[in-house]
């Protein structure tokens, strides 16, 4: 069963995230974490920064970036992921990548992002956010749950909230690169955020709602160790957040 927090504020987020990934990275000598980029996970890279631990040997695989913008513009994920989370944390940039970053040929870029993670031994934890529509990655509804690393079309809704980002809307490209569902469930531990009440129906369906390719966020329900983490807006219209309150705070004796 997928494990819920609720809490406060979201540095009480980041802080459980951020326990969730030491563990999860003392595991291996040569850790990999799934890199989410956007203003959801930036309370874990800060909780993770003031630990001032030694992330060096990390190696990093970015969920998602944009087709189409130029070299080094400062809304590629490749840039946000250096901004955000390579510079703060101490990561080694030659250790983290990014969808189509090899600069082959783009109608093979999924297949070899998909042969860089395997190479690397898997994810050991992936930082997952939530869109409106359901999305995790840039996995739309109708994504299929198998579904690899591979181009994706975005959605008018989606584009529209990455336009906050952009100068307008036109500026949003209308494709990306993207980890696809089958991809995102290897990962050793999941750990998905929210925040929000915008956020709340599309937890609720993805926690507690039937599982579907209209909500590709509800195929966490099928991972063995997927943990979500959420304030009490976008815990709003979960029907059994009292239990949800109560498991996890017993938590410790589950798993004595």
């Amino acid at each position: 069963m997928t494990e819920i927090a609720i809490v406060q504020e979201q540095a009480d987020a980041g802080r459980i995230a951020a326990d969730l990934i030491v563990a999860a990275l003392s595991r291996r000598s040569d850790p990999t974490l799934g890199l989410a980029t956007g203003s959801t996970p930036l309370p874990v890279w800060a909780a993770l920064a003031e630990r001032s631990l030694d992330l060096s040997a990390v190696r990093g695989f970015a969920l998602d970036e944009y087709v189409g913008l130029p070299a080094g513009h400062p809304e590629s994920y490749r840039a946000v992921v250096d901004r955000d989370i390579v510079g703060p944390l101490g990561l080694d940039p030659s250790l983290v990548r990014v969808p189509g970053d090899d600069g082959g040929p783009l109608a093979e870029a999924g297949e070899r992002y998909e042969a860089a993670i395997a190479a690397a031994g898997g994810i050991d934890l992936q930082i997952l956010g939530i869109g409106r529509t359901g999305h995790i990655g840039f996995n739309e509804p109708g994504s299929s749950l198998a579904s690899r690393t591979r181009l994706k079309a975005l959605t008018p809704a989606t584009r529209a909230d990455n336009a906050r980002f952009f100068d307008n809307i036109d500026d949003v490209p209308t494709h990306c690169l993207t980890q696809g569902i089958g991809t995102i469930l290897d990962a050793g531990v999941l750990v998905l955020l929210a925040f929000g009440a915008a956020k709340a129906p599309a937890v609720a369906a993805a926690v507690e709602g039937p599982l579907t390719s209209s909500c590709p966020a509800s195929a966490i329900q099928l991972h063995r160790r997927a943990v979500v983490i959420v304030d009490e807006a976008a815990a709003a219209q979960l029907e059994h957040r009292d239990y949800y309150r109560f498991a996890w705070d017993h938590r410790e004796i589950a798993s004595a």
